[in-house]
């Protein structure tokens, strides 16, 4: 099965090399080929070369019947050596028919909202968010806070901020999900622990000509911002409230002291928004089984957690534990992410196979 999906690459590649001798002048044409050629022609020469080395390996397996015992030894040797590499370059095709996913490129927008627990979600959120922009300085990402709605006593109800680097959306969108804590409370007096909740969303930036939102459809409000406990109120009406009228989403910003930076800091979220719902719609089309990227917040529903007593972090979906909770949060989440992105792979070329 794949290697008729290999054989249809490598002949639709062939077709796009006469279309290139007979294109003429259209030069619109010429380069939409041309970037077609581009992208199957790693594919191609890959699969021919393949063929190459079965058709040695074949070669190789008829001198084992020769009478020389030297050179049933020497056939011996290239066919371990030939079937070793042959086996290497049909993982890489299976790799390469994988169909890239349109965000791994691209920047993200992280949205972090306490979830069941009170102030102790609150401070759950902060924690998250704090982990996320360690994380990204080790990547050497850059980071800028979108829009935060803080508690005063050090946590976050929601927090939105951009990453901004090579990579960002490939390594970040494993973190999709409902998050665990369990911890005893500061203000907890007979030391019984809590268990708070926190979802996190992971969106792929869109720019304007990709999603195109008429005016039309977007209820602007606004209004005056204003720090938590009522401090930093500004006089002036600068925060901005979004509504994108056929779905109903609300986006919200206040932190920039102008009003057109907090509405062009909301058009980019609800942006992200609109985009991670089209492409996820898509997906559905193509996989039933595709589930959404965030839960309803609720203690059953998790992808990881982190359980302070014990300085354990578990991900559930691929049954992961750390025993260094502390590091974790300070950022390295490089062994889980790993582990999740090799999964995914797993997962993906097991259903090339079917």
């Amino acid at each position: 099965m794949i290697e008729d999906k290999l054989q249809g690459i490598e002949n639709r590649f062939e077709e796009i090399n006469q279309e290139l001798t007979e294109v003429g002048e259209d030069y619109q044409r010429a380069a939409e080929l041309g970037r077609e050629r581009a992208e199957l022609e790693p594919i191609v020469e890959t699969f021919r070369a393949y063929r190459s080395m079965q058709e040695e390996l074949a070669q190789a397996r008829l001198l084992l019947q020769a009478e020389d015992p030297e050179m049933q030894e020497m056939a011996q040797d290239e066919v371990a050596a030939l079937e070793s590499t042959l086996n290497e370059h049909g993982e890489e095709l299976k790799r390469m028919l994988l169909p890239s996913d349109p965000r791994d490129r691209r920047n993200v927008i992280v949205e972090i909202r306490a979830g069941t627990g009170g102030d102790e979600a609150t401070i759950f959120a902060a924690d998250l968010y704090r982990m996320y922009t360690r994380y990204a300085e080790g990547q050497g990402w850059k980071t800028e806070v979108l829009s935060q709605n803080d508690t005063g006593v050090g946590g976050f109800k929601e927090i939105t901020f951009r990453v901004e680097g090579r990579g960002a959306f490939s390594r970040l969108k494993y973190e999709s999900g409902v998050h665990r804590v369990q911890r005893v409370p500061q203000t907890e007096s007979q030391g019984r622990i809590h268990t708070s909740t926190a979802t996190v969303a992971v969106l792929a930036e869109a720019d304007e000509v990709e999603i195109k939102i008429p005016e039309k459809e977007i209820k602007m409000d606004v209004f005056r911002s204003g720090g938590a406990g009522g401090q930093s109120v500004q006089k002036n009406s600068t925060a901005v409230r979004l509504t994108h009228v056929p779905t109903g989403m609300v986006v919200q910003c206040q932190d920039e002291r102008s009003q057109l930076q907090n509405r062009m800091r909301a058009m980019s979220i609800l942006r992200a928004r609109l985009y991670e719902i089209a492409v996820r719609e898509q997906q559905e089309k193509e996989d039933a089984s595709r589930r959404a990227q965030v839960g309803s917040g609720e203690r059953s529903e998790k992808i990881r957690t982190y359980n302070f007593p014990q300085s354990r972090v578990t991900d559930h979906r691929i049954g992961l534990t750390s025993h260094n909770l502390p590091t974790v949060l300070d950022g390295e989440l490089t062994e889980f992410i790993d582990e999740l992105a090799t999964q995914e792979e797993a997962e993906r070329l097991q259903a090339l196979g079917e």
